[in-house]
């Protein structure tokens, strides 16, 4: 049974159509990411999942029981706000230490713990949110634009660790993102969106999809192939160490 089916959904906001007539749906363990020029109704496509806004039409199916965790854009903390990370961790969920840590772990920042949130890092900062949303063992991870303000080195190794967590947690992961070549080489479906589903695939087929040039363009190809060299060259440097 699917996590998460969309049919036929359709948003507005007074007068105005951000979706029509999308269908679409995550499986079990499966990552899948939506891209989209700014407008195309991709964050409205979010809400809609997680029911925070009502539908014109259509419908969201979620499976029963299903657990969501969720990683923001960026979350704004006062930089004069003393507060640990392990402290963060704990801000709305009663969960033991031991949680908190594994949660860290798992999102790659395994000695994080006692640091201040104010002195982390853009990319240690985006791991800590990832942190928090792996707490309560999701089903699925949902996440809106979780790389905005990392640049590319950062925002690649941030994508590498979303895969490294779907292979050790085996949760579905839906991402929103406008990164393409980062995202669509760690995504096993691309589903391109612009007020309606353009066209949906292997990150390959929607690469070379005639909607999806016409949307972003030809030249996401030759990042896509540097990506995935990188990618290769990453976990032979690893190996090595």
């Amino acid at each position: 049974m699917n996590l998460i089916s969309v049919k036929g959904l359709a948003v507005s906001y007074g007068a105005n159509a951000v979706l029509q007539n999308v269908s679409m749906h995550v499986a079990p363990g499966e990552i899948v990411t939506i891209v989209g020029p700014n407008g195309s109704g991709k964050t409205s496509l979010l809400k809609a999942i997680i029911g925070a806004l009502q539908p014109a039409a259509g419908e969201v199916t979620r499976r029963p029981d299903l657990r969501i965790g969720y990683v923001p854009q960026r979350l704004h903390i006062d930089p004069t706000l003393p507060i640990t990370v392990g402290r963060f961790m704990r801000l709305t969920d009663r969960v033991d230490r031991k949680a908190c840590t594994k949660a860290l772990e798992t999102a790659g920042v395994p000695d994080l713990f006692n640091r201040q949130m104010s002195q982390l890092s853009g990319g240690q900062f985006q791991r800590v949110l990832l942190a928090r949303a792996l707490i309560n063992q999701p089903d699925i991870l949902l996440l809106d634009e979780a790389t905005q303000g990392l640049d590319q080195p950062g925002s690649a190794a941030f994508y590498r660790q979303i895969e490294a967590v779907r292979a050790e947690t085996g949760c579905a992961i839906l991402m929103i993102s406008h990164e393409l070549h980062v995202v669509m080489s760690a995504s096993d479906r691309v589903i391109c969106l612009n007020g309606h589903v353009c066209c949906e695939g292997t990150p390959a087929v929607v690469a070379s999809a005639p909607e999806y040039r016409a949307l972003f363009g030809t030249g996401t190809g030759g990042a896509l192939a540097l990506y995935r060299h990188d990618h290769d060259h990453h976990h032979h440097h690893e190996a090595a160490e």
